[in-house]
């Protein structure tokens, strides 16, 4: 059985998926765009504030499920440009603790909306 998840503290799916499904224990959160649910707009910056509002997405999608951060046990970092490699990894960090999650980072030919940077999350309750 899989339930889905959903919370208005994160941006609404802009297509047919769901925020993140639950099922057999695990949480599939979908890719977040950092997009700032209250305006529906990106924050002002660059790949810094970008990977700050898709994590703090991912954050309100988690807690809507009971879960945190310390719940991920893989994520997945889509880059626009891999160069903004570093300055992610550095917001990342500051948001993860150890044992830290398994993580992929790819750089992709684009994002939706023109974003930075998009980042999805496995966690297991």
């Amino acid at each position: 059985m899989k339930q889905a998840i959903s919370t208005e503290k994160a941006p609404a799916a802009i297509g047919p998926y769901s925020q993140a499904i639950e099922a057999n224990g695990f949480v599939f959160a979908s890719g977040q765009l950092p997009i700032d649910p209250a305006t529906g707009q990106f924050p002002e910056g660059g790949i810094k504030e970008q990977t700050r509002q898709s994590i703090l997405n991912a954050i309100a999608i988690l807690e809507s499920a009971g879960l945190s951060l310390a719940n991920v046990v893989k994520t997945t970092v889509f880059l626009a440009n891999m160069s903004d490699f570093a300055a992610m990894n550095e917001v990342y960090a500051s948001f993860f603790q150890a044992p830290y999650p398994a993580r992929s980072a790819v750089a992709v030919k684009d994002l939706p909306k023109g974003a930075m940077v998009e980042i999805e999350c496995i966690a297991v309750k």
